[in-house]
């Protein structure tokens, strides 16, 4: 089940009397856990019917006799387990995994781990309760999840604009979601997203920024790249080469994939970039100036240079330094 399923549910009244959130990725889990502790009962009766541990500090014992006790002056109440990874004896809670009171919404926050789905605990987790498992989202995965929260938002962006936010935030969804909040209050009731608002108020140059080196790269534009590259010098935290590189990487990679496609018209093209039309032009330009052989020794210069990036056979060479003498081979 998801995040969005979870909080669905209770919209609609339809409540599980058991909540388990757990894996790698903490943003989903945290949604789920913000909404029960803020939306899930009025305000009025968070007083009275609201309990929270955390697990360092709980003991099971006295979690189980919260879930054990009834509401008061309430039908329902919820108990908050966070951080019960680092809670002891954790499985001492089976007693009431097997018997949980209806009238008990008990929520709990297993981040960075999974239960062992062979263990007794486990099965009657999922037969008695409602279990969420979470993943981090992979690099081509990002543009799509921040389409949609930016939809959920009720606003708009544009290509380029998606493209300089996943490409230049990073993978933490936590993150991601509080800049384009906000955006949203930057914007003051303008519902569309444009770069110079992004520019303006995250920080990320619609000039330069790791998109737009991709594409001058794609293009063999050696002056606009080296450009680029010279503000990320001056300018650390807006190109680090740890982030640059994947991304061309990526990029080259699925240019590559196209060689083994029998269509390569823009439309089957625009499969491997998320549907988009521009991402598919750059790409078939790119196809056309560098050829097979050209795209080939880009990813292993990209390879190689990604090693020297971390110190392997490399004198002590700056970051600009080594983008410099990259793009020089990519483009030669």
């Amino acid at each position: 089940m998801s995040a969005e399923s979870i909080i669905a549910d209770w919209k609609n009244k339809r409540f599980k009397p058991i909540y388990w959130l757990e894996g790698e990725e903490p943003y989903f889990i945290d949604v789920v856990m913000n909404y029960a502790e803020h939306q899930l009962l009025p305000e009025s009766e968070t007083g009275f019917n609201l309990t929270v541990f955390y697990g360092r500090d709980a003991d099971w014992a006295a979690v189980v006799n919260a879930c054990r006790r009834y509401p008061m002056f309430a039908e329902r109440q919820v108990v908050l387990l966070k951080e019960a990874q680092q809670m002891k004896d954790i499985e001492k809670l089976e007693g009431y995994v097997e018997k949980p009171l209806s009238s008990t919404i008990l929520v709990v926050s297993y981040k960075e781990k999974k239960v062992d789905a062979r263990t007794k605990f486990a099965k009657t987790l999922k037969k008695n309760g409602e279990f969420l498992s979470t993943a981090k989202l992979r690099d081509y995965e990002l543009p799509g999840w921040i389409s949609q929260y930016i939809q959920q938002q009720g606003l708009s962006i544009n290509q380029k604009g998606l493209n300089m936010l996943a490409d230049n935030i990073g993978s933490d969804l936590s993150r991601i979601a509080n800049e384009i909040d906000k955006l949203e209050i930057n914007l003051k009731g303008r519902k569309n997203i444009t770069e110079e608002d992004i520019e303006e108020y995250i920080g990320i140059s619609k000039e330069f920024n790791v998109y737009e080196l991709q594409d001058a790269l794609g293009r063999k534009d050696v002056p606009k790249a080296i450009r680029i590259i010279k503000y990320f010098e001056s300018n650390p935290k807006a190109g680090p080469i740890q982030l640059i590189l994947p991304t061309l990487y990526n990029y080259f990679s699925k240019v590559y994939s196209m060689y083994g496609m029998e269509d390569r018209s823009e439309k089957k093209v625009a499969s491997l970039f998320y549907n988009n039309p521009y991402a598919a032009k750059q790409a078939l330009q790119t196809f056309n100036l560098y050829g097979y052989n050209g795209v080939e020794k880009v990813l292993l210069l990209l390879h190689q240079y990604n090693l020297r990036s971390i110190g392997i056979d490399n004198a002590g060479t700056e970051d600009a330094d080594l983008m410099k003498e990259l793009v020089v081979k990519m483009v030669s």
